[in-house]
């Protein structure tokens, strides 16, 4: 190799990589001018509510499984007792608006927004959504307060710098970084996930704060940790983009206005294909139609597998319900399906979810928590809504968290875990829990060995020491 052909591949080489460093993003150097501009619209959320519990009027116990136990729990005394939570928030417009997550101010009583770590004010509730977990609370001030606005959160790439402020610990004010480690996550904890992950130190407390890109917008709402004690660097977030549609309708109405279709869909699995003579595994297929719903106007049936709703592919089924709730109610969509062998195109008018039959029953079936007082959650009995939409087994039982204060002695679960048992006992109804659980207190190891599924359906062991 002569000296002149040296010199042009090192050219190349020099040339490549200045290339290459001038299009990647740089490490900032610090998130300081950021952080203290951002600082102002991010919020602390602190609530209180009222729980009432039964306290034993006799002097005695009756032995756990006893049959007088549940007879006398009705003559209990009734004892109040206020409970409180914290969260994170941010504000929207200048007027207080304030965006957190419905688990943050469910049940709540009164809600305190304290402002940039100093100010605190009185808040209500605009609307709250349970399904996204979002909600939207009006600051009660005539002040104007420093908002900030929403980025596009599909342009999020995964490597990408994010930076995350909020109220962990009860701490206020936290700033955290990291990027984002991944995209379209589903956690199984309801019908219309679709999060941002991010290595961005998230804990108990951070919920309903902001995500922000290094534009200083918010691409995503801090929802929820995976980690015992606290944050391992597995954070979750609902995208910008998903919660504006939300959070637009709750302002305007105070509630949600879906798209609904009226049918009960499931995967198609490989074996499902085969016998539909479909080219692979796609779409979802229909279960079951509701009666007189758009679906089953439309001449939808049982058995029909849905490939496209209004020209998008749906490459499986979780993408669905997602797409169709963000439909708006009223549209007129194509819908194609594969039944016998051949697409057919219907056309169907969208339905509201909220207005449904389906749904009004379902709320009507949802059981009213109960708390556990000992291990400081919240529970209810496990319904089909949650082995529908979780993919579980028919057969599942259990009590599903619905909350965990800060100060439980199993506050590194996380809400929507499932309790299966307890003692080597399954757990079928609450009474069972608090059967186990005060024959733990009466032993003399005082340890309650739990079984759960966590929130990715995985079973887990917990070794839990009761006070």
């Amino acid at each position: 190799m002569n000296f002149r052909n040296l010199k042009i591949i090192l050219f190349s080489v020099v040339f490549v990589n200045l290339s290459f460093f001038a299009n990647a993003k740089t490490v900032p150097e610090s998130f300081a001018d950021l952080a203290e501009k951002l600082m102002p619209s991010v919020v602390n959320i602190s609530t209180t509510q009222t729980v009432v519990t039964n306290v034993n009027p006799f002097p005695f116990e009756f032995p756990p499984g006893s049959p007088f136990e549940d007879m006398f729990k009705e003559f209990g005394t009734p004892q109040k007792r206020k409970a409180s939570a914290l969260g994170s928030g941010f504000i929207i417009d200048e007027k207080g608006i304030v965006i957190t997550n419905n688990h943050v101010i469910k049940g709540a009583e009164d809600i305190i927004v304290r402002v940039d770590g100093d100010e605190e004010y009185k808040a209500k509730v605009i609307g709250a959504d349970p399904l996204s977990d979002i909600a939207v609370l009006k600051i009660e001030s005539t002040e104007k307060f420093k908002a900030v606005k929403f980025g596009n959160s599909d342009e999020a790439r995964i490597g990408d710098w994010v930076i995350a402020i909020g109220n962990p610990f009860g701490l206020g004010g936290t700033v955290t970084s990291g990027i984002v480690s991944a995209r379209n996550r589903d956690l199984g904890m309801n019908r219309y996930e679709d999060f941002i992950q991010t290595d961005a130190s998230i804990n108990v407390g951070n919920s309903g704060g902001p995500l922000f890109d290094m534009n200083g917008d918010v691409i995503g709402i801090n929802t929820a940790i995976l980690g015992r004690e606290g944050s391992i660097g597995i954070g979750f977030a609902i995208p910008s983009n998903s919660a504006k549609k939300v959070i637009e309708q709750l302002i305007e109405f105070g509630e949600t206005k879906r798209g609904w279709l009226g049918v009960r869909i499931q995967y198609v699995t490989k074996e499902i294909a085969d016998v539909e003579k479909l080219d692979k595994p796609r779409g979802a297929l229909v279960a079951s139609v509701a009666e007189n719903s758009p679906s089953d106007k439309a001449g939808i049936k049982a058995g029909d597998i849905i490939l496209e709703f209004n020209r998008v592919p749906i490459k499986e089924m979780k993408e669905l319900p997602k797409i169709v709730a963000q439909t708006e109610v009223g549209k007129n969509v194509e819908v194609k399906v594969w039944r016998n062998g051949k697409e057919i195109l219907k056309k169907i008018k969208l339905g509201r979810l909220e207005t449904s039959e389906d749904f009004k029953a379902k709320k009507l079936k949802e059981t009213k928590d109960t708390e556990i007082e000992s291990l400081k959650i919240n529970v209810r009995p496990i319904e089909e809504r949650d082995i529908e939409e979780r993919g579980l087994t028919k057969n599942t039982k259990g009590l599903v968290i619905t909350k965990i204060s800060n100060d439980s002695p199993i506050n590194y679960l996380e809400a929507g875990n499932i309790i299966i048992e307890a003692q080597k006992k399954s757990i079928r109804t609450i009474g069972d829990l608090e059967i186990a659980v005060k024959a733990a207190l009466k032993s003399t190891e005082k340890t309650l060995l739990l079984v759960v599924y966590n929130n990715q359906n995985q079973r887990r062991y917990i070794g839990v020491k009761l006070n």
